[in-house]
């Protein structure tokens, strides 16, 4: 499609929350923005579909939204006028065991150590310390990195967090908490070894105890939807359909701003940049991809454990030994034959999302990047292995490889739903060591992507602080 000519203050390329959180910031302070976008909706990672039978809605990308719900951002923004409205489940999440008892992240603290045993002053004590710190912090920790606002507060949540799961599993003495902490911090899609990895399975228990792990009601394209209408409601422009492969294309502009991982911008506009920039892009590094199943159920799935048939999402991944083995493997390119599966059950709780009766499921596990070997066989025996009878109640299914994942969002580079892997050594230098991430050499481009602190997730954090940044720089607006 032949974009329109004329001039813009801002041009973003992309609309995944990232570009649409960077052109709505950009566009509150009566700016002219054009957002351009490849496929024919918005939204990236947002969209949502019937995979399988007609009435069955399943969340092409992501599915659960704790991250969006905490968004120092989004919480800001009036997107319940524009359509958007979360459920919550019962549970937010739950992790089953093979004996057929299971481990519970609910809005209360206290119920969920009730299931923790011998724990549960520990998780009680730890989870209080958090959940009260993380206003002071919310924005440091979804942000570059700088000197925070409220060191003491960072500082007490940076010692734990900074660690390796494996590490900080260890001040745990039961199953029941080792798995629960392991199933949460295997959201970093890398060993549980690996420093750093604490820091996700903390910011998930925190965010289910204050805010919950809430469900877009009628799929995840809704999110995307409000904040797109939220953005043409205060006078900002979309064009669809547009996929862009070179700075030409672009109409002129003050700034520019790529929802798009490196090695896209790379395509795009790697001539402008200087040797090194160009050099340390390159050097980036894309994370375990991941392989996904949607399902059309006759009924709702037949957990052994009466708290998943409860919850929004079932970590299913058995001991903390078994999920750390397994992602050790994955990540050293050997596919696990018991992997840690991510679950999500939306339509127990959104009757929108199927017909009277019927239920839907969503799920994926971690695979090498890259890999195009089918693991449905693998998938469901890990989900029967949890809930006998399962498979008896497959009415149809759709599958993504890595490979149909990454053609559906070319930033899921090799199946990498984070934009790169979210190590140490790419926490905050994503995509470059630079004083500013978000900051190219090249004059007026800047990228905005999950490439970008804070990284991965649904919160718009990495667009809103490129846009903060493009603001000051191009505008000499502070925010």
């Amino acid at each position: 499609m032949t974009l329109e000519k004329r001039d813009y203050d801002a041009v973003v390329v992309g609309s995944g929350p990232n570009g649409l959180a960077a052109a709505i910031l950009l566009q509150q302070q009566g700016l002219s923005v054009l957002i351009i976008e490849g496929k024919d909706v918005i939204g990236g990672g947002l969209t949502s579909k019937e995979l399988t039978l007609p009435g069955f809605v399943h969340d092409v990308c992501s599915a659960i939204h704790p991250l969006a719900v905490a968004s120092p951002f989004f919480k800001i923004l009036p997107l319940a006028d524009h359509g958007l409205e979360y459920i919550q489940p019962t549970l937010a999440a739950a992790h089953p065991f093979d004996d057929g008892t299971a481990a519970i992240l609910d809005h209360s603290i206290k119920k969920t150590a009730g299931y923790l045993g011998e724990d549960a002053d520990t998780y009680t004590a730890l989870m209080r310390s958090i959940t009260g710190a993380w206003p002071l912090i919310d924005q440091d920790v979804l942000g570059p990195l700088r000197f925070p606002g409220h060191p003491l507060a960072m500082a007490g949540f940076g010692l734990k967090a900074l660690t390796s799961a494996t590490s900080f599993a260890g001040r745990f003495k039961t199953r029941a908490a080792r798995g629960l902490f392991g199933g949460m911090a295997a959201h970093a899609i890398q060993p549980l070894s690996n420093l750093g990895t604490t820091a996700v399975g903390l910011v998930l228990m925190a965010t289910g105890h204050l805010k919950g792990w809430p469900i877009p009601k009628g799929g995840s394209a809704s999110i995307a939807n409000a904040l797109g209408g939220y953005f043409k409601s205060i006078g900002g422009t979309i064009q669809t359909g547009t996929y862009i492969s070179s700075l030409d294309q672009l109409p002129y502009a003050h700034a520019v701003l790529f929802d798009v991982t490196p090695r896209q911008l790379l395509k795009i506009a790697g001539h402008k940049f200087s040797s090194l920039y160009k050099w340390q892009l390159e050097r980036y590094r894309y994370g375990m991809g991941v392989f996904k199943i949607d399902w059309a159920l006759d009924g709702p799935i037949p957990f052994s454990a009466a708290e998943c048939r409860q919850a929004g999402t079932v970590h299913l991944g058995n001991t903390f030994e078994e999920i750390a083995e397994g992602e050790l493997a994955t990540s050293k390119g050997h596919q696990s034959t018991g992997p840690f599966v991510l679950l999500a059950q939306q339509s127990l709780f959104d009757k929108t999302r199927a017909p009277q009766g019927k239920q839907t499921a969503w799920a994926y596990c971690h695979v090498p990047n890259g890999s195009t070997r089918d693991m449905t066989a693998i998938i469901e025996g890990q989900v029967e292995r949890f809930a006998p009878g399962f498979k008896d109640g497959i009415l149809a299914k759709h599958t993504m490889d890595t490979g149909r994942i990454e053609a559906y969002n070319p930033n899921y580079i090799g199946g990498d739903i984070n934009g790169g892997i979210m190590d140490i050594g790419q926490l905050f230098t994503r995509p470059v060591l630079r004083s500013s991430p978000y900051k190219t050499s090249a004059k007026g481009l800047y990228i905005c992507s999950s490439s970008t602190p804070p990284g991965g997730g649904v919160h718009g954090m990495c667009g809103y602080n490129a846009g903060k940044r493009v603001l000051k720089d191009i505008f000499n607006i502070e925010i």
